[in-house]
Formats: structure tokens, C-alpha cells, sequence
């Protein structure tokens, strides 16, 4: 009875081993090795932002707003991120918490809910605000979203727990893998909000999952389905993924903000980070009422250039996040070659407001020269448009920013957000958006 069990482990284990030889090519082709070394990169041509699809010259800013602009607008709806829908929700916003004294003194703390339905059942989005008590005129505000939960960004006690974190992270709850208590600013070195009050800045932060679910669910949950057509269950091939939805949430944001009588919504700094920095991108390019767009390490699908192939490709970011973009996008997978777009035409739909790319020299996976290119490349429709564009020829220094409409640095580290990020944040807003 041994003898054959053990032969029988033998043949099981033989098998397996013959199946993982004879499938490991077409594993490796599916998952192929990230590039890192530059002398890989293959030999591409970026098309031109400034050359119509017919072939014609922009030659005027006229010719950019009328013709080319909508011409790359059209472009990345239909191939990337998917066209968002143009039904307008019912949308209500209601102050839920107030706290004129927050932070010390130093600030007052608001919470913001807003409604996406009538009958206020459907998903919420909760808008956390602190906005710096010193100031006696109306503020400028850096709007961002963030990735744990709005209690996460701050040890305050006093922030509400979001009910879509408590629903999206009941089950480890339940097995005490993670805590409410524990939680609460475990996010907090990303958000130094003494330091940006000081600088006379308020601060708005969502949720990101009160909008979309961060995985793959066929788009079941989240805001989607307040927008399907009859007898529609998923988006079309061009109709948004969850990145669409998330840039969505920005511009709703937006829409309070201008109503909110203590900020000036002319100066509402856009800034996300990694995925959230490829919404905030495709936010500011869809909706011009954001005065600055700040990509910190948006890497692949942001601001780095896709045709590079290094680091994240469009291939492994499709495979691990079917659901970010259209369905669309997923024929470009190990395929840039045939991309009729890159991603520095996705910044130059910024142009000519002021727009801020982020590197850290660690984070390969975002591809540091790939963003620094894309910024580089994005730079002639800024001077079509009458600025300074990017006054760098060269990808500069670690911890030297370049500070033209066009900003850059590239820091010492890893994909995070750091104090020094932020701190170039508030001098290019300074510069930019305190004239």
C-alpha cells in the first residue's frame, strides 16, 4: 500500500513537473520579465501633438482649442480610459461635521457628504476638508484622493470612518487582520497637513473606493451602474473603466468646492499619486476648472511614455488591472508599437495651466525617464499657448526641481509621497497660483 502511494506521488509529481516545462514558454509569454535597462529600449517615434490626424500643422492656438485638442481628447476616450458618461446623477452635498478648532487651532476640519441619488440609498462620497484659520480671504486648496480611508491621512480622532472602507474591509475586520483603532493616520506621512496649512493651503481628500471598488467585479459596485442604459450590465468596449470613474470623483469634488464660500475654487491644485496621479491626469485633462494638475509617480498610463516599454507596460497593467481602463486599451498589450498615441499628448491637454510631473529615482516600475520625457515632449503645446513650457533639456538632478509651468523633480527613494514632494508642491504653487 505504500509502494503505491509512493508511485503514485511519484507519477503526480512527474506530470506536474512535465506540464510546468512544456507551459513555461507560454507563461513567460504571457508575463514577460520587466525591462530596466535602458539600452533595451526599443526604437520608437512619439507622434506629434501638434500634427492633426489629416496631417496637417498646428500653427495657432486657434488650431489647438478647435482641431487638435478635441482631436487627442477623442483619442484617449475611445482608446485608454474610456468615454465618461454625460447623464448628469442628482448629486446633493451636506455638511456632516464641523470642527472650527482642528488641528490645534490651526485649522477647521469639515466632512462633506455627497449624495449620488435622490433618495440618498445609493453609494456616497465623503469629502474631508482642512482649511487654515489664519487666513481671512478665501484659500487655495490641493485636492486629492487617497487610498485607506479619510481617517488614515491624520491621527484626528475625530474623522469619521468612511462606510465603504468598513464594507470593503469587513471581512478583515472580522478576522482582527486589521483595526479601526489601528488604522486611524497610519496614511499620515503622505499627508503633512500641519506644514500645508502653515503655508496658508487647505486640503480636500476622498476616499477613492467610495467611488469605484479598486478590483475587478465587472463593475457591479461603485458608480457605474447609476449610469448603465437598459439592460446594460458592463461598460462598452470605449466607456470608462474605473480610472474614468475615479477622475469622475474629482470633478464632483470640484463641484463643491465652488460652492464652499470659505475656498477659492480658481486655485484648486489637482494632485494624485500612482493610479490616483492617472486620475488626476484625465481629470484636469477633461475638466479645465482644476488650475494646476500634479502627477506624483503615476508611472504607466500617467505620465511616463508607453512606447519606452520599460518598467510597467501596458501588457502587465492590464493583466493586474483589467478594470482600470476600456476595454479598448487591452489590443495595445506588448503591442506600443502600434499606439496612434503616448502619454505626453495626454499632458498637453493640460496646457497651458500649470502641471507638476514626479519622479523618485527607485521606482523603475514607474519608469522616472519615461515621466520626465513625457513632461519633456508635452512642452511645445505649452509654448504654442503663449508660457515658459519645460525649461529643461535634461532630466535634472535628484532633488532639483524645475520650477517652469511645466515643474519636475526627481527625488532620492521610493514610490511614496514624502515631505519633500510636497514641499515642491506648495513652492510651485506659490509661484503659479499666488499671482
Amino acid at each position: 500500500m505504500i509502494l503505491k502511494t509512493l508511485k503514485r506521488a511519484a507519477c503526480v509529481f512527474f506530470v506536474s513537473f512535465l506540464f510546468l516545462i512544456l507551459s513555461a514558454p507560454v507563461l513567460f509569454a504571457q508575463n514577460p520579465v520587466a525591462n530596466y535597462d535602458e539600452n533595451a529600449v526599443p526604437a520608437f517615434q512619439l507622434p506629434d501633438p501638434l500634427v492633426l490626424r489629416g496631417g496637417g500643422v498646428v500653427r495657432d492656438p486657434s488650431a489647438w482649442w478647435g482641431l487638435r485638442r478635441p482631436e487627442i481628447l477623442e483619442i484617449f476616450e475611445n482608446e485608454m480610459f474610456g468615454k465618461t458618461p454625460v447623464t448628469k446623477l442628482p448629486i446633493s452635498f451636506e455638511i456632516t461635521s464641523l470642527d472650527k478648532n482642528a488641528l490645534g487651532g490651526i485649522a477647521t476640519r469639515k466632512e462633506v457628504t455627497a449624495y449620488f441619488t435622490a433618495d440618498k440609498s445609493g453609494p456616497v462620497m465623503v469629502i474631508l476638508l482642512y482649511l487654515p484659520n489664519k487666513e481671512k480671504s478665501k484659500v487655495p486648496v490641493f485636492l486629492a484622493m487617497n487610498f485607506k480611508g479619510i481617517h488614515t491621512i491624520h491621527p484626528d480622532s475625530n474623522i469619521s470612518i468612511t462606510r465603504s472602507w468598513l464594507e470593503i474591509k469587513q471581512e478583515s475586520l472580522r478576522k482582527g487582520n486589521i483595526t479601526v483603532a489601528d488604522s486611524r493616520g497610519s496614511a499620515s506621512s503622505r499627508w503633512p497637513l500641519e506644514m500645508i496649512i502653515h503655508r496658508g493651503y487647505g486640503v480636500a481628500t476622498i476616499y477613492y473606493e467610495d467611488i469605484d471598488p479598486d478590483f475587478d467585479d465587472g463593475f457591479q459596485n461603485g458608480i457605474h451602474p447609476l449610469f448603465y442604459k437598459p439592460g446594460q450590465t458592463t461598460p462598452n468596449a470605449n466607456e470608462w473603466g474605473s480610472i474614468g470613474a475615479w477622475a469622475w470623483g474629482y470633478s464632483r469634488a470640484m463641484d463643491y468646492l465652488e460652492t464652499d464660500s470659505d475656498i477659492d475654487s480658481r486655485r484648486v491644485a489637482l494632485m494624485g499619486h500612482s493610479r490616483l496621479g492617472k486620475a488626476a491626469l484625465w481629470a484636469g485633462a477633461q475638466d479645465q476648472r482644476f488650475a494646476m494638475v500634479i502627477s506624483n509617480n503615476s508611472g504607466c498610463g500617467g505620465a511616463a511614455l508607453s512606447k519606452r516599454a520599460y518598467g510597467e507596460t501596458i501588457g502587465s497593467i492590464n493583466r493586474v488591472f483589467p478594470h482600470w481602463f476600456c476595454d479598448n486599451f487591452l489590443k495595445y498589450g506588448e503591442n506600443e508599437e502600434s499606439l496612434p498615441f503616448d502619454q505626453h499628448m495626454l499632458l498637453s491637454l493640460i496646457a497651458p495651466r500649470p502641471l507638476y510631473v514626479a519622479s523618485a529615482e527607485e521606482d523603475l516600475w514607474a519608469d522616472p525617464q519615461g515621466e520626465f520625457l513625457g513632461a519633456l515632449n508635452a512642452s511645445a503645446v505649452y509654448k504654442l499657448l503663449g508660457t515658459d513650457g519645460f525649461q529643461a533639456e535634461l532630466r535634472p538632478l535628484p532633488g532639483k526641481p524645475v520650477m517652469s509651468t511645466i515643474g519636475y523633480h526627481i527625488r532620492p527613494g521610493k514610490h511614496d509621497v514624502t515631505d519633500f514632494d510636497w514641499d515642491c508642491y506648495l513652492n510651485f504653487a506659490d509661484k503659479h497660483l499666488r499671482k
